[in-house]
């Protein structure tokens, strides 16, 4: 047995402790890991790994939430962060049960903000969105969900908006194929395509014709 001679806060990193075993340095610990020890408490050879593992797994914790506070993260992405930075994977299920049972992972959740998203900043038919959230490794049923009622038509013409103003001058035909190669790059299907590279060339028309 070991005993706590001191606990000591570090100075780089005021979140973790410098663990002391009779009167010499032993090893740091997250404070929340250390939360419960104090000086005099006796520390056994498997309470000691078991608190170096606490301490690792909230390392690792930790790493991910980072990973998530700059925009929101599926599941499959957060995996594969953590195991880029080569932590072992009996380490990653446990931090990401606890992501999911803080609310902080939910990949339903993630996939319609995904769309949302889309939709107001850069619009994509449904083939695009299905294809950017199965690279992310969203489920087939989270991207279902996320996609229903979609409104693709709508969305087609606010893609086109500003590209037809880079095209107006334009013939019809050369219009049309530019536009409609535009839109299909943006996932739209041929319908919808079509229907919108008429509607967005008759408003075209009309603005000139209301102009000249």
């Amino acid at each position: 047995m070991a005993t706590i001679t001191a606990i000591k806060q570090q100075k780089r990193n005021p979140q973790r402790v410098g663990i002391y075993l009779d009167g010499v340095y032993a090893f740091p610990l997250a404070k929340i890991v250390a939360a419960w020890l104090h000086v005099g408490q006796e520390l056994s050879p498997e309470k000691i790994t078991a608190l170096r593992g606490e301490d690792l797994a909230e390392k690792v914790f930790q790493r991910a939430l980072h990973f998530i506070s700059y925009r929101p993260r599926s599941q499959a992405e957060v995996e594969r962060n953590l195991r880029k930075h080569q932590v072992p994977a009996p380490q990653i299920s446990p931090v990401i049960e606890r992501l999911r049972a803080a609310k902080l992972l939910d990949d339903a959740e993630f996939a319609r903000r995904w769309v949302e998203n889309r939709a107001a900043f850069r619009p994509r038919g449904a083939y695009a969105l299905r294809l950017e959230l199965r690279q992310k490794g969203v489920a087939e049923a989270s991207i279902a969900q996320a996609l229903q009622g979609l409104n693709e038509t709508e969305l087609a013409r606010q893609a086109a908006m500003r590209k037809t103003r880079v095209l107006a001058g334009l013939s019809w035909l050369e219009f049309r194929s530019k536009l409609s190669a535009f839109l299909a790059r943006r996932g739209f299907g041929f319908e919808v395509t079509a229907q919108v590279c008429r509607e967005a060339w008759e408003r075209l028309q009309t603005t000139q014709s209301s102009n000249s």
